[in-house]
């Protein structure tokens, strides 16, 4: 087998099988086929796709290429949560306790914000002495005993994907479906869950910013975790506006226990809760039952917040913070952003909000970038809100004054407005699940 030929035949439109995307994605973690060879295969993709089988051929080989977690030792089901990441997207720690507090095991491994969007771990980590690297032993130990671990990639899941997306990430291959797809889904497969919830983002803060793009996308992904043998299913959901009101890292943490107590951003809850709920009903698969109620039940009793805290504990963290925020890191500086018009906020660019949050210290543009875990973004009006002139839109925090200023010229220009009451879009677009249409809301 050369890997000349296969470029060849991809170029040329054909489909390859199972052995051959084996032989291209072992060949290139070991050494044995050079980049240029790799990209110009990666743009043959690009351009000529892949079809629904060849997808979840080179999803499982990407799989095959590393480590893979085997959580058979976790009594119960294990499942497991994927956003495609956004602005002010905290759900996972909302949705792991939820689902731990009606039964389920939680074994997820997230990663870092890079760009505009945030990571699940800084988030965690701007808590005091949490840590988000455990052993393979720590990991299966602690979901045995409380039902919920959210740590760092352990092992070396899917090098094949690390290696290709470095690749792709220069040479123009990003934005193709397939590749997007397997790249998402290899990591998932590796974790071992067997029930998988995705929360697809579409808008002005999402990779995907076409809800077209963003449906295709998540129908991929689903079709991919079932052909591989897991209950997956989907939520198309709005990235138009940052979800809840917080952008940053310990701010996102003091808005995750806000949910928790049964308060929050009305629309961060109602997704965590749709999320939840949609998950539930994966591993669990009873039509008789109520899985809302049973989401609700969690949050409104307070056993999900008791999840989060013995997380917290768990993972060397201290869970006073929940009755203490000022325990979290506080910001050396503010600033607020006025309105400078009265009307309604008709849109706002959420990208350009992540990126602000970014440049007071709240993110990284390269992965070794250290970040600010008290600074961030508090808005308090959003799209589809009527503000009045002199109004306060939003508080900047961050521990270095010299980054207010371009920072927050960037979160001003984020803001549309109209003097007329522009109707927001749903915040759940479409739903994605096997065998059935897609639903819209």
């Amino acid at each position: 087998m050369r890997i000349y030929d296969l470029i060849k035949k991809k170029r040329d439109g054909g489909e390859h099988s199972k052995e051959e995307l084996r032989y291209i994605i072992d060949a290139y973690v070991g050494d044995e086929i050079p980049d240029y060879q790799i990209a110009a295969w990666l743009m043959a993709v690009y351009f000529r796709g892949m079809s629904k089988e060849e997808t979840l051929d080179f999803t499982q080989a990407l799989v095959l290429s590393g480590d893979q977690v085997d959580l058979s030792a976790i009594e119960g089901i294990k499942v497991d949560k994927h956003s495609t990441g956004g602005v002010g997207d905290k759900t996972s720690l909302i949705v792991g306790p939820i689902v731990a507090a009606c039964g389920m095991k939680v074994a997820k491994m997230s990663g870092r914000g890079l760009g505009h969007t945030g990571g699940t771990l800084d988030k965690l980590e701007a808590i005091p002495g949490l840590k988000t690297e455990l052993t393979d032993e720590e990991f299966i130990e602690q979901v045995r005993d409380i039902s919920i671990a959210i740590i760092g990639q352990t092992g070396d899941l899917a090098p094949g994907d690390k290696k290709l997306y470095a690749l792709r990430d220069v040479t123009a291959t990003v934005d193709s479906l397939p590749l997007i797809a397997g790249s998402i889904m290899s990591k998932k497969l590796a974790a071992g869950s067997e029930a998988i919830i995705l929360d697809v983002k579409c808008g002005s803060g999402a990779f995907m910013k076409e809800e077209a793009d963003a449906i295709e996308l998540a129908q991929l992904m689903v079709d991919i975790g079932e052909g591989a043998g897991r209950r997956t299913a989907a939520l198309v959901t709005d990235m138009d506006r940052p979800l809840g009101q917080c952008i940053g890292n310990a701010i996102e943490i003091l808005e995750v226990i806000e949910v928790l107590k049964g308060g929050g951003a009305e629309d961060l809850r109602e997704l965590c809760l749709e999320l939840s709920s949609n998950l539930l009903a994966l591993a669990v698969a009873d039509p008789e039952q109520d899985y809302r109620a049973l989401a609700e039940d969690a949050l409104a009793s307070g056993k999900a917040l008791q999840s989060f805290a013995q997380m917290i504990a768990a993972q060397g963290g201290d869970p006073a913070i929940i009755e203490d925020p000022s325990l979290l890191p506080q910001p050396k500086y503010s600033a607020e952003l006025i309105a400078s018009q009265e009307g309604w906020i008709s849109s706002m660019d959420t990208e350009a909000c992540g990126i602000a949050s970014s440049m007071l210290g709240a993110g990284r543009l390269k992965m070794d970038d250290q970040i600010q875990p008290a600074a961030g973004i508090r808005l308090h009006r959003r799209s589809g809100e009527k503000v009045e002139k002199g109004e306060i839109l939003a508080e900047l925090y961050t521990d270095d004054e010299t980054l207010l200023s371009a920072a927050m010229t960037k979160l001003n220009s984020a803001y549309g407005f109209s003097q007329e009451k522009v109707e927001r879009k749903p915040l759940i677009l479409a739903r994605v699940r096997k065998n059935e249409e897609r639903s819209y809301s």
